[in-house]
């Protein structure tokens, strides 16, 4: 069986161990670190905007 080493970014998808949780969701370091420093006007904001929206439409479905 594989062992699971961390948690999967619901920005990026990849696996990672460091981040923060966000109720049953995890963001790894370097894309809250991205969202951070991501302007309004940024094309990758309303990418960022939407991969955040998962949190709430799961909890609210």
């Amino acid at each position: 069986m594989e062992e699971r080493l961390g948690n999967y970014c619901i920005i990026c998808g990849q696996e990672k161990l460091e981040g923060l949780r966000i109720i049953d969701e995890f963001i790894c370091e370097s894309c809250e670190v991205e969202m951070v420093r991501t302007e309004v006007q940024d094309e990758k904001y309303p990418f960022f905007i939407h991969q955040l929206k998962r949190i709430w439409v799961q909890k609210n479905a």
